[in-house]
């Protein structure tokens, strides 16, 4: 692969050389001579000296020497002359590069060999800037089957040898990055990899799908995790089978091997031992792929979307786009053409040649609508009869175009009041409800530790992650508001603060969950103890203890919930 990229940037330099009595050597990562072009006279006096594919130009075999020794130091080298440590070698003056592949492994050595007397200070840039496209080549077909975004602080710079590129699967787990990328982000690769693409960028996996579905797409200007703003452009070259534009599952992804054809959730996959979950999955696959329409019912956060990718990913439009629609993040004045589209200048401010509509997007494969029931009442109207009539009709177009897709909504709304209020159609619903279904929250499920041994596993990288028996007995304790969702955003910047540690304790746990334990705790205690006539300071000690209880023993962690000094814990409870 090195050798294919390599040959045209090498006849590039090769011309920018011409006639200086030069040649450009490409090696090995061992520095084994590869191939090698340039001036012909000097070609045949460098064959002379061994300077020639076969060759090994290592610094055991020659000694030092611009290849070998950038071999050894990883690093650009110039070895001029005497320099070298063989006096036959004495007659060159080399400037070599090291190429390396997506994992900072050197692939190979590009230089540019010639007689010292025509040596220019300026050859070691353009043997830079070779060695760097050929990099770029080869990340970007390792990475061909994933997302790649090439960002930088300066938007010319965008598109040019300067930008940072960094790839990720379909499902926004982060796979690799450039050099350039590694020094942006400041972080060390076994800590990027337990990041994903809305962790270091800002930005939901499901907003960039969005914002490429769009005709013309402009650059994103984006927030790294570290504050810096970047302007980036990304390409969404995602094989067939793998997430099509739409958000990647917030909790639970698989961990799948990078350039796979990527499925990221699977009802089998979802299905970890509680018996409710467990009556989902078996009444959802007895009637994929038969055209009845599937209404998940349940919290915010627990799992709703992830449940749809799964139904996509196990129906027969698996090969098809899966697209997603929050109806309750788009403005009002905008979901009606974001949903059916237009035509150009269908309306004032419409992009040049319209946009297809969301509902077009997802032909031939699964349209999900989740929070059906914030859509404004005009336009339910208007699905249900695109839903019974299986066309669209884009805003200002004349031309109907007939639809094949799966139906999955979702909402965490009481649907049956809200069509007593007069705020949801009573026919849309029963179109809408083929196969109702209720996701449990978090609090009521008897999975916990598995669902949190997959989040481990998702999020962990290479290094294998578990979690201490006193955490673990604060999170069996602990009533989830934000369901699986607050959960697997918990693990993830807990895995990110543990750093190389193996286990994850109550120190690797944020501040305001920490904080959350901690008023719990004295809302539960405090009025039972208060109730049976105690005194105040009673009270303030069964706090500390349940506290210290609910945090593993842990004081650092207790003083901080409860908003006390470690000395007064220590002096109090006589620790």
């Amino acid at each position: 692969m090195l050798h294919s990229y390599a040959i045209p940037v090498m006849e590039t330099l090769g011309e920018q050389i011409a006639n200086t009595g030069s040649m450009v050597v490409l090696t090995g990562p061992a520095g084994v001579v590869l191939h090698a072009i340039g001036d012909r006279d000097f070609v045949e006096k460098a064959s002379g000296i061994g300077l020639q594919p076969g060759v090994r130009w290592s610094e055991c075999s020659k000694g030092t020497n611009a290849i070998g020794t950038a071999i050894v130091e990883q690093a650009p080298m110039v070895v001029h002359a005497d320099e070298h440590y063989l006096a036959a070698n004495h007659s060159l003056t080399c400037s070599a590069v090291p190429v390396f592949d997506h994992q900072r492994r050197i692939a190979g050595i590009l230089g540019v060999a010639g007689a010292p007397a025509s040596f220019h200070h300026h050859t070691m840039a353009l043997v830079r800037i070779s060695a760097q496209m050929i990099e770029n080549q080869l990340f970007s077909t390792t990475f061909r089957n994933a997302i790649t975004v090439h960002f930088h602080s300066r938007p010319e710079f965008i598109g040019t040898l300067m930008e940072n590129t960094a790839a990720f699967t379909a499902g926004g787990r982060f796979l690799s990055a450039n050099h350039g990328a590694m020094r942006q982000f400041g972080l060390p690769r076994s800590a990027l990899e337990t990041h994903t693409f809305s962790s270091l960028f800002g930005l939901p996996l499901s907003e960039l799908f969005d914002h490429y579905s769009k005709l013309s797409p402009s650059l994103l200007t984006l927030c790294l995790y570290n504050g810096v703003r970047v302007h980036a452009r990304a390409e969404l070259r995602i094989p067939a089978g793998a997430i099509q534009p739409t958000a990647a599952p917030t909790a639970l992804d698989t961990r799948c091997p990078p350039n796979a054809s990527l499925r990221f959730s699977s009802l089998h996959y979802l299905n970890t031992g509680d018996p409710q979950i467990a009556g989902v999955i078996d009444k959802v696959g007895k009637v994929i792929g038969r055209d009845i329409p599937i209404l998940i019912l349940g919290e915010t956060g627990t799992g709703k979307e992830l449940l749809a990718q799964a139904i996509h990913n196990d129906s027969p439009h698996a090969g098809g786009p899966f697209v997603a629609v929050n109806c309750a993040s788009i403005p009002e004045t905008l979901i009606e053409s974001e949903l059916f589209g237009y035509e150009d200048g269908a309306f004032t401010g419409a992009r040049r040649k319209g946009s297809a509509g969301k509902i077009l997007q997802a032909n031939g494969g699964t349209l999900f609508l989740d929070e059906i029931g914030d859509m404004p009442l005009n336009l339910q109207a208007r699905l249900l009869r695109v839903l019974q009539e299986r066309t669209v009709t884009p805003l200002g177009c004349t031309k109907s175009y007939p639809l094949n897709i799966a139906l999955v909504c979702a909402t965490n709304r009481n649907l049956r009041e809200q069509i007593a209020r007069n705020a949801f159609r009573e026919d849309l619903y029963y179109r809408l409800n083929g196969l109702v279904i209720k996701l449990p929250p978090l609090r009521e499920r008897t999975d916990l530790e598995t669902v949190v041994d997959k989040l481990l596993a998702a999020h962990s990288g290479t290094v294998r992650r578990t979690i201490s028996p006193e955490l673990m007995q604060v999170f069996k304790r602990h009533r989830w508001p934000g369901n699986v969702r607050q959960l697997a955003s918990l693990v993830r910047t807990a895995i990110i603060m543990a750093g190389d540690q193996q286990e994850i304790g109550m120190e690797h746990m944020p501040e305001d969950f920490l904080e959350d334990i901690g008023a719990m705790a004295l809302a539960s205690g405090g009025g039972q103890q208060a109730a049976s006539g105690s005194t105040l300071e009673d009270v303030e000690l069964s706090m500390m203890r349940k506290t210290l209880e609910e945090l593993g023993g842990n004081v650092s962690a207790a003083a901080r919930a409860l908003g006390v000094s470690r000395n007064t814990i220590y002096r109090k409870m006589n620790l």
